[in-house]
């Protein structure tokens, strides 16, 4: 006989215990807060960098995201992903951050609708056109792929939809969702970031003028605060955290150098944007047109540091255009734009942070790069030109007519050549074992020293801007007025101050990979019917199987109870 009292008694305690369990691991998660991702590639996990800045808000920070609505199958990816990283991030900033989704187009009258879109693009956020195929049919649909991020009375633009656009647009697509936490977080720490870092532009030996680099301040300005500053009238630059030197053509004098490699021996850091040959583009229609070497005196200062700008010129296959007269018809001149060799379209990149991700960008008269042999620094190689990339040394002729000439890929034969290095570590100043100059103070002379950062880039007009011909105003950094399109010079350059100055760390979640795993389309094909039958038959099999062998059990165990 079965002794029903003590079975109850039993049940009871069971229960009890069960609950007493969950009470107690209900006030231990209360206290030891731990997630865990148990995807392969950490797709759910938050950087530290990312975590310090929501943990630190003190103020609510406001994300509207416009992306809500009938969307294409790939953008809700994209929108799921930016939900996910949201919620993410809710975690560690609680109340302090709030989110919602919009549809951009929910305004009732076209005009009240076109005017919304003309206000999201004035913040930053780019409309993008989406094409589909719907039950046979082509469909276009406006998307805007990102958020306007809003922390007291300051608000910030961001667009999600980035990526390498020579990628598929799957591998696009899946560029822009590794790149989300980054998007969002450093967008989050320039608007609540208190201190601001200094950047000095410096001028005084022909670099870029203000107007030729009014893109790349506008889009430093997003983060830092931006000097113009005339090397030759100051004393020093240490009140910034770094300096950019964009095309110098006018020879350095031993002061000014000295200015230069104190900031840095004091743990400044420096982006150097140089050209090693001048090429005048106003005469490429003569023969006799030569690009001839800037002589601006800083060979040995580079040289001390570990690097040298050879003087010669690299021509690429992969190039942007360039207007050329190909004939006449009538008095009319017929212009084509046909792919000038000495303007490389650089899409080659190594999978530092910098760089990763990135969409091509667009080079004009560019060098090859010496790594030297310095004890300490660690030297990382950033983009390449393409396999058919031909270097000429100087001097080299630069003249249209080349356009007209059949450019076979047999003479561009000098393979991959890689045009931009970061070098990291703690120098030896130019000055050490030498006379300073004649105004340096000599207690305060650094010869060895403090760890810090250099970006070196072959090619000064990698910053500069073109100037709209009919306004007189400077246009976007890296948009093409001959093709309008938009390179990725801005984003690399501010992806590169981010790395050089931020010691956080943030810049490094660009490097959070996600895997596509694609489904082999013809395999599936070939065996759709056995994966059908797998998938459908096969569980309601399994289901009535174990039906049966339980009612057979239970059959047995209860049959010959009294």
């Amino acid at each position: 006989m079965v002794d029903l009292e003590s079975k109850k008694l039993e049940s009871i305690l069971y229960f009890l215990i069960g609950l007493f369990v969950i009470i107690v691991a209900n006030q231990l998660s209360a206290r030891l807060f731990y997630r865990f991702d148990l995807t392969e590639e950490k797709r759910f996990t938050i950087s530290e960098a990312s975590k310090n800045i929501l943990q630190n808000l003190n103020e609510a920070v406001y994300v509207d995201v416009y992306l809500e609505g009938d969307l294409p199958a790939g953008v809700k990816r994209l929108q799921k992903s930016v939900k996910e990283t949201l919620d993410e991030f809710k975690i560690y900033a609680g109340s302090n951050l709030q989110f919602r989704f919009i549809n951009p187009s929910t305004a009732r009258s076209q005009k009240a609708r076109q005017e919304f879109y003309e206000s999201l693009i004035k913040k930053g956020i780019q409309a993008t056109n989406l094409f589909d195929n719907i039950d046979g049919k082509r469909t276009q649909t406006l998307v805007f792929p990102g958020a306007i991020i809003t922390y007291g009375a300051r608000e910030k633009g961001v667009t999600f939809l980035k990526g390498n656009k020579a990628s598929s647009p799957q591998e696009q697509l899946n560029q822009s969702i590794e790149g989300v936490e980054y998007e969002l977080s450093s967008a989050i720490k320039a608007l609540t970031e208190q201190k601001t870092k200094r950047i000095a532009l410096l001028k005084g030996h022909g670099e870029l003028d203000t107007l030729q680099i009014a893109g790349l301040s506008a889009e430093l300005m997003n983060k830092y605060k931006i000097f113009h500053i005339d090397l030759t009238s100051r004393p020093n630059l240490l009140r910034f955290d770094a300096i950019i030197l964009a095309k110098p053509k006018d020879k350095f004098n031993e002061s000014d150098k000295y200015k230069i490699d104190q900031f840095i021996m004091r743990g400044g850091k420096a982006m150097f944007l140089i050209d090693a040959l001048s090429a005048n583009m106003d005469s490429v229609d003569k023969e006799s047109n030569l690009a001839l070497s800037f002589e601006t005196n800083l060979e040995d200062l580079f040289f001390k540091y570990g690097f040298r700008i050879n003087k010669d010129l690299i021509l690429d296959m992969n190039a942007a255009p360039y207007p050329v007269v190909v004939g006449n018809v009538g008095d009319n001149p017929q212009i084509r734009l046909l792919p000038w060799p000495f303007f490389p379209i650089v899409n080659e990149f190594t999978n530092h942070p910098t760089v990763r991700n990135l969409d091509a960008i667009v080079t004009r008269f560019i060098s090859t790069i010496d790594t030297l042999k310095a004890e300490g620094i660690r030297k990382i190689p950033l983009m390449n030109t393409s396999q058919y990339s031909k270097v000429l040394s100087s001097p080299v002729r630069v003249s249209i007519n080349e356009l007209r000439k059949d450019m076979k890929p047999e003479f561009f034969n000098s393979g991959p050549q890689t045009t931009a290095w970061i070098f990291e570590g703690r120098f030896t100043s130019l000055y050490k074992n030498r006379f300073l100059p004649n105004n340096a103070v000599k207690s305060d002379f650094i010869a060895d020293g403090n760890p810090t950062k250099i970006l070196i880039v072959s090619d000064g007009d990698i910053a500069r801007n073109d100037i709209n011909p009919k306004t007189g105003q400077p246009v976007e950094l890296g948009f093409d007025q001959f093709t309008e399109t938009r390179f990725a010079n801005a984003d690399f350059l501010a992806n590169a101050m981010t790395y050089l100055v931020e010691e956080d760390g943030i810049i490094n979640t660009r490097s959070k990979e996600i895997k596509i795993r694609p489904l082999d389309k013809v395999k599936l094909q070939e065996e759709k019917l056995t994966l059908q039958l797998v998938n459908l038959v096969l569980p309601i099999f399994i289901i009535v199987i174990f039906g049966i062998i339980k009612f057979f059990m239970r059959k047995r165990k209860y049959a010959t109870f009294k």
